[in-house]
């Protein structure tokens, strides 16, 4: 990524040039968020592009090192903000990691509708947005008729739409209340065939080939190269996907597949969403059929105690457990010294935490490897030679959210 004050200056050094420099966003629809592309233009066609980032950035890192460990959870919702769920059970499994905690059987299983809802809900907004602004507004209507499903899904859940913080370290803030599973059942049910809708619409649309089929090429070299992830990287034929790779939250047990694709291009990413979207309600599926009963938070063990959160029902009837909540909840409960680093499959690609413990009462170190900065970098290198009109598709295509690129 290029400084912005390095690209001031480049666009002032040659003002006897017949080709134009032009600022795509940060304010533009199609960056969906405050990115702004410096593109140089030979007419229609795009000679260089400058990705400039920055404008939103938080300093969630630094952030992280002054909060405790559970008082952090709800700044990872912020972060990938179309799949919360996914964040807080990204940064949880690291925290355990680092702790030595293992969430129960029934959490775990819960963790994991939690991240194939966040994923078909994230890829919605994403295919919607996409179709838009290639012209398709009739996507855009249909992909959010689901989203409000799976947000009145989240909401049985914890009782928030957008900002879920529901995931904690040694398991989940609560049960899943009984209602929701029959409302889940429904939802995988009828889902599939929705898919079918979306598919029916675009991938036999001349339009929509024109303006995806051969645009934003990305080779396999280019795309390991970089770093990215997710269905950007399996777009361009990389069989990489951190659920298969390295399983966690007990993905082993569910059967699900891989879409890859071969060309690269930007109707390999929109194929490869629309097929995970699949394999999402399939393994959703599996979890109704199979789903353990038990405790949702690990409170096994003296020392574990010590680290985990208190039942709720004891905290608002007990003293000893609304001091226990007290002292876990602000920053009364250390972490042993050491560093991890986890590595979650989000919507848009790998979600990381790297956390190294001095044996405080917070992070020493916490670093964040959003998905979204990764894959904003293969925009230098495949925009230029396209027009300006394809940078909508590759931007649409490559799927990132500037609240994880801006951290």
């Amino acid at each position: 990524m290029t400084d912005s004050r390095v690209l001031d200056v480049e666009i002032h050094e040659d003002r006897h040039s017949e080709n134009m420099m032009i600022n795509m966003g940060p304010q533009h629809p199609s960056t969906h968020g405050v990115l702004r592309l410096v593109l140089e233009l030979d007419g229609e066609e795009v000679l260089k592009c400058w990705p400039d980032i920055g404008f939103l950035h938080r300093a969630k890192e630094k952030i992280g090192e002054t909060l405790s460990w559970h008082q952090f959870i709800p700044y990872t919702d912020r972060l990938d903000y179309l799949a919360p769920l996914a964040n807080n059970v990204a940064y949880a499994l690291a925290c355990e990691k680092l702790m030595d905690i293992k969430a129960p059987p029934r959490a775990e299983a819960i963790r994991v509708i939690c991240a194939e809802l966040a994923r078909i809900s994230a890829h919605l907004l994403g295919l919607g947005a996409y179709a838009m602004d290639l012209g398709a507004m009739t996507m855009f209507l249909w992909t959010f008729r689901e989203r409000e499903e799976i947000y009145t899904l989240i909401e049985r859940i914890c009782g928030a739409r957008f900002t879920t913080s529901y995931t904690r370290i040694g398991g989940v803030e609560r049960d899943l209340p009984d209602d929701f599973f029959p409302k889940l059942e429904k939802f995988v049910k009828n889902f599939p065939d929705r898919v079918d809708e979306y598919e029916g619409m675009l991938s036999s649309n001349k339009i929509w080939h024109v303006r995806t089929k051969d645009v934003g090429v990305i080779s396999k070299e280019l795309a390991l190269g970089l770093g990215l992830t997710g269905p950007n990287l399996r777009g361009s034929g990389i069989d990489y996907d951190t659920r298969k790779a390295h399983p966690y939250s007990g993905y082993e047990k569910y059967e699900f597949d891989v879409p890859i694709g071969s060309v690269g291009d930007c109707y390999d990413r929109y194929l490869c969403r629309i097929e995970e979207m699949r394999q999402s309600t399939r393994i959703l599926a599996q979890v109704l059929d199979t789903i353990p009963s038990g405790p949702y938070m690990n409170r096994e063990g003296e020392e574990q105690l010590k680290q985990v959160l208190p039942d709720k029902e004891k905290v608002l009837t007990n003293m000893e457990a609304l001091i226990h909540q007290f002292m876990v909840a602000t920053d009364s409960i250390s972490a042993p010294e050491g560093e991890v680093y986890f590595a979650h499959e989000n919507p848009k690609g790998e979600l990381g935490f790297f956390l190294r413990s001095k044996g405080d009462l917070h992070a020493d170190r916490l670093r964040i490897r959003g998905p979204s900065f990764a894959n904003l970098q293969v925009l230098e290198e495949i925009v230029p030679g396209h027009m300006v009109s394809d940078v909508m598709a590759i931007l649409g295509s490559i799927d990132f959210v500037m609240g994880e690129c801006d951290r």
